[in-house]
């Protein structure tokens, strides 16, 4: 019999075949589908983003919608409006969806758009709805924002608020792949060239590959599992460690903390470490949380959770390193 767990595994490898060298960002696709959670992706341009959430849409087989972000923008344009209409002799206001109502929404270049689009996003991925005059809209159960914006770029963009930030389950750092994934990147694209041109022979009659099938209600049979995944007191005292080390770096003298952060992360930063330690254990097959699997998602959960401080940005020092440091001081127990 398959379980949530084969299928589960089932479309991250059918998400990896379509992503070369980017393997964390496949994982972290994953978890974020496990979670319930949103995700940001940073990286230069060529580096997979976008093409890695059509990966996730293509293979979940779910509703997709992208909306290129850009400084014009509307908030209509992303939550939809209200359109006056003549329906059977009578005027009415009839509301038109906008492409936030799908259920994998791609929001590219998203620090390009305003402050109002950002504030309209912002309701959609806290609460799941979407207000529109006087009108409340529910979102899909199954919704996930994939954001992505280029970190170098300054001109026309504008900084994500903290508040956002935090609204992020994780923030995954996407770099240039090495050498022999670049080599298989360039045999990935030419193969499926060839693959195009053998779908235009099969609409003349050949047949086509069985294409993969994945069943929705994998994800919420495993949501509910992974909610039943234990947590001990020892795990769940080095989360809180962890958290409050960076409100309190002071209480480690003998680490860089205390110059390194100035403000540190809200209660949002420990909950979405147990929601994705959790979801770690599951992926792992175990029906309990270690501290293995709390280290494994730090990276992505805290590192958009705090801000740096005046003396670490005048010394060039990057939140990646804050974690390291952060992952050495704090110890298990």
């Amino acid at each position: 019999m398959t379980t949530a767990r084969d299928l589960i595994q089932a479309l991250n490898d059918q998400v990896a075949q379509s992503v070369v060298g980017q393997s964390h960002v496949v994982n972290s696709l994953v978890l974020g589908l496990l979670t319930g959670g949103h995700i940001l992706l940073e990286g230069l341009p060529g580096t997979a983003k976008t093409r890695s959430v059509k990966a996730l849409a293509n293979a979940l087989q779910t509703q997709f919608g992208r909306i290129q972000f850009t400084p014009d923008l509307l908030p209509s344009d992303v939550t939809g409006t209200e359109l006056y209409q003549e329906v059977e002799g009578k005027h009415q206001l009839h509301f038109q969806a906008g492409p936030i109502f799908n259920n994998i929404v791609l929001a590219d270049e998203i620090n390009r758009a305003p402050a109002k689009v950002q504030a309209a996003l912002l309701e959609a991925m806290a609460e799941g709805t979407i207000t529109v005059g006087d009108k409340t809209h529910q979102l899909p159960e199954l919704f996930m924002v994939l954001a992505t914006q280029n970190p170098i770029e300054q001109e026309g963009t504008y900084p994500l608020p903290e508040a956002q930030m935090d609204r992020f389950l994780l923030k995954v750092d996407v770099d240039y792949p090495d050498a022999a994934a670049e080599k298989d990147i360039i045999r990935l694209v030419r193969h499926e060239e060839s693959r195009d041109d053998e779908k235009d022979l099969s609409a003349n009659g050949t047949d086509e590959p069985e294409r993969f099938a994945f069943d929705i209600n994998a994800v919420f049979e495993a949501r509910k599992q992974i909610s039943k995944i234990e947590v001990s007191d020892m795990v769940e005292d080095y989360i809180v460690n962890l958290i409050m080390a960076t409100r309190k770096p002071q209480d480690y003298p003998n680490s860089s903390l205390s110059t390194w952060i100035e403000v540190g992360s809200s209660p949002r930063a420990s909950i979405a470490l147990d929601k994705c330690a959790r979801a770690q254990a599951w992926l792992a097959g175990r029906d309990h949380v270690i501290p293995d699997d709390i280290r494994a998602v730090v990276p992505m959960v805290l590192g958009h959770r705090f801000i740096l401080s005046y003396d670490a940005l005048a010394d060039g020092i990057t939140h990646q390193q804050v974690v390291n440091e952060l992952l050495n001081t704090v110890t298990i127990g």
